[in-house]
């Protein structure tokens, strides 16, 4: 007899340029690349919206294009970050301090995927 369990994973978006994707595409889709030195936390957001308005509004501004990102992360593990409102009552992020990131990304189930793109 086989038992399997799953553990119970979240959903989480990033808002990205075509840079910092090619480096998610350079891991397999498996995890996100290390910060730069200016870059002192990771931010994934909770909500869907938000990071289109972001990618849409922000990334193709600066970069040219921007790309929205969905992926699973393991719920239990998520909770030691507690969930920033960084603005009105949707704009829900979570601070990943960059020394973190490899556990972050050790804790990511599946791939990460590209939902929408905007140029």
């Amino acid at each position: 007899m086989q038992m399997t369990s799953q553990q119970a994973t979240t959903a989480l978006w990033r808002p990205t340029g075509p840079k910092e994707l090619d480096l998610v595409r350079e891991l397999n889709w498996r995890a996100w690349p290390p910060r730069l030195p200016e870059q002192p936390i990771f931010y994934p957001v909770l909500n869907e919206d938000y990071a289109v308005r972001i990618a849409r509004d922000w990334n193709v501004k600066h970069d040219g294009a921007g790309f929205v990102t969905r992926f699973e992360v393991e719920s239990a593990f998520l909770s030691r970050y507690p969930v920033q409102q960084a603005g009105g009552q949707t704009i829900l992020e979570l601070w990943v301090p960059a020394e973190e990131l490899d556990d972050f990304n050790a804790h990511i189930v599946g791939k990460i995927q590209v939902v929408h793109e905007f140029r």
